[in-house]
């Protein structure tokens, strides 16, 4: 049997710009506001490092947003949410019954640098 003759790199973003960030008082502010913002469709939340968040990339379909991505590894983010939340729980309920899944994703060292940054916006 032949082996495959395929070449695996990783090479991860370089940099983020978010274009707009809101820093919401607790977890369950933010997760109310995915809540609503899904339109009642399931929607989640990462957590990684005492922060929780969610982000809005923005589309890579123009030819100036793939060029970026692609030369650069440079994205965009239209919207970046979040909130301090020391521990990690698997799901946040709000007062309004609510229920938003949390994902801990402190294994993406991409994720673990925005997780950071928002530390220090904090």
């Amino acid at each position: 049997m032949s082996k495959p003759q395929v070449t695996v790199s990783y090479e991860p973003f370089q940099e983020i710009v978010v274009m707009e960030k809101n820093h919401f008082c607790s977890p369950e502010e933010l997760a109310r506001f995915a809540s609503i913002i899904a339109g009642g469709k399931l929607a989640g939340l990462y957590w990684v490092e005492g922060v929780v968040f969610l982000y809005f990339p923005v589309s890579a379909s123009t030819a100036v947003v793939a060029k970026e991505l692609l030369e650069k590894r440079k994205v965009y983010w239209s919207y970046l949410g979040y909130a301090v939340m020391p521990k990690f729980v698997p799901v946040i309920e709000t007062k309004e019954k609510m229920i938003v899944p949390v994902v801990d994703i402190s294994s993406d060292l991409v994720l673990k640098g925005v997780a950071l940054w928002i530390k220090q916006q904090i």
